[in-house]
């Protein structure tokens, strides 16, 4: 059986994320102290996205970083012959900040547990 189909379009991606950008705020009571971070490598294109999405809700230019966890992972061993290591970029203060951490895998929570 070789079915094919589509979970979602790009616009049904929209909006999710647009939906994301709403809970986020929502649960923080708006974005007065928050930082997005963007777990490398496709957690760092959704925080872009949703760093887009919270700027044109709230008219606010959020700290935006990125962070790589490749090290710091339980599997790095097993898993990865030779991993790829790349720069993690946060450049502001993240103390007394409420940091939302954004990846694009939820399903063993290794990257989270890792950060």
């Amino acid at each position: 059986m070789n079915e094919s189909f589509k979970l979602v379009d790009k616009e049904g991606l929209d909006r999710i994320l647009t939906r994301i950008a709403h809970e986020i705020l929502e649960k923080n009571k708006g974005s007065q102290n928050l930082a997005l971070i963007g777990m490398r490598t496709r957690g760092e294109f959704l925080a872009k996205r949703i760093h887009e999405k919270i700027k044109l809700i709230d008219n606010v230019d959020l700290p935006l970083g990125v962070l790589d966890v490749t090290l710091s992972r339980d599997d790095v061993r097993t898993r990865m012959k030779q991993p790829e290591v790349s720069v993690s970029d946060i450049t502001f203060d993240i103390n007394e900040k409420d940091v939302i951490l954004i990846d694009d895998v939820l399903y063993t929570g290794r990257t989270v547990r890792s950060a």
